[in-house]
């Protein structure tokens, strides 16, 4: 079961509001996916997600296909099961992963042929391959294998690329045969609007409930980025969501938000976590700045997580100080629980038709370091 209806939309801007029905429960939009690559959000429980409000986590087909290996997955009863976790579940192809990760890929128009950085073992992923595994990870939400090109290539690489992902989702939807789980396409293009226009229109040919839109904040300025997406949107179906991948910073999200995005990804939040700094409502505060060692307020006094009710600034620094793990996972629960907030008052105020007041009050603030 999959259902996607807009709920309200802001006079002012693109945003919207909107709601995601699949047979695991009800996911409201914009919404953040907390990434669970492997099958576990770094450092927290699937509890403690919840409370942080997570309505949906992501996993990655790459990274379970090396680890443990989809069959054992399968063999335990399915993702959710295997990690414990009862809402929805979205997994990414491992096309990213592979192009991002592996130095040792060959891609032809049939797969991609790799070997594990692990033990060295070959692996092909196919499209065909790609929905098999995903089918049998048992996720609610499963992607088609795409192919993401750097920024920097050249037109005519780029080009091929974007031809390449479309048949590859061509193949994708008629590899996928499980009526459980729902297919999302992916549009590619690099920077340039062109191409990301005839990825876009191609897609949309094959009918999928709802796209990525993949191969952004990947190093390209960001001006540019929203360039590209304020270019793209309106050329979105209004019907479908629109899922903005591995983007994952504050401004990044609620900017994306205001051109119409619905759904996002990363591990940025916990990545930074594990480096000592956090989000706060006055901007970024890395606890590595020797300025916090006597600060006994908490990370954000206007924070109702966990951490900020029972730790001071200065504790959780000397944890960090001494490499202790407990850091870890008080920091980036914090920082799931303020992204995750941030994103439910970004709903609210869509809801009210004060996003551009909301946003720019925002910025205003979170705009600096302490």
């Amino acid at each position: 079961m999959f259902n996607f209806e807009v709920l309200a939309n802001d006079s002012e801007t693109k945003a919207r509001v909107g709601r995601i029905t699949t047979s695991r429960g009800v996911i409201n939009t914009p919404v953040f996916m907390p990434v669970g690559s492997k099958g576990v959000v770094k450092t927290l429980t699937p509890e403690e997600l919840k409370t942080c409000g997570a309505e949906i986590v992501l996993a990655n087909t790459y990274h379970l296909l090396l680890r443990p290996g989809f069959e054992i997955v399968k063999e335990a009863g399915g993702l959710h099961r295997f990690m414990h976790w009862e809402g929805p579940i979205l997994t990414d192809s491992g096309g990213y992963q592979v192009f991002s990760l592996n130095s040792s890929l060959k891609v032809t128009d049939s797969g991609i042929n790799f070997r594990s950085p692990i033990n060295g073992n070959p692996h092909f992923l196919s499209p065909e391959t790609a929905i098999d595994i995903q089918e049998n990870l048992g996720a609610d939400i499963i992607m088609v294998l795409d192919e993401c090109p750097p920024y920097t290539g050249d037109y005519q690489k780029i080009k091929e690329s974007v031809l390449r992902t479309i048949s590859w989702a061509a193949r994708c939807k008629n590899a996928h045969n499980n009526e459980d789980q729902t297919l999302f396409g992916i549009v590619q293009g690099g920077v340039n609007l062109k191409l990301r226009s005839l990825s876009l229109e191609r897609t949309l040919e094959f009918d999928f409930p709802g796209l990525g839109i993949g191969g952004l904040g990947v190093g390209e300025p960001p001006a540019l980025m929203f360039e590209v997406l304020e270019g793209l949107i309106p050329k979105f179906s209004p019907d479908i969501p629109r899922y903005l991948m591995g983007i994952g910073d504050p401004e990044g999200v609620l900017e994306s938000i205001a051109l119409g995005i619905d759904m996002f990804d990363s591990g940025l939040p916990t990545r930074i976590a594990r480096n000592g700094t956090v989000f706060t409502h006055k901007g970024k505060l890395n606890l590595r700045n020797a300025r916090h060692t006597r600060d006994f307020g908490p990370l954000d006094s206007d924070c109702t997580c966990y951490a900020c009710q029972n730790y001071s600034r200065a504790y959780l620094r000397y944890l960090y100080k001494i490499g202790e793990i407990l850091s870890h996972r008080l920091l980036s629960w914090h920082n799931l629980h303020f992204l995750l907030g941030l994103v439910k008052r970004a709903r609210e105020a869509v809801i009210e038709n004060s996003y551009g007041k909301f946003l720019k009050e925002f910025k205003d603030l979170f705009s600096r370091e302490i």
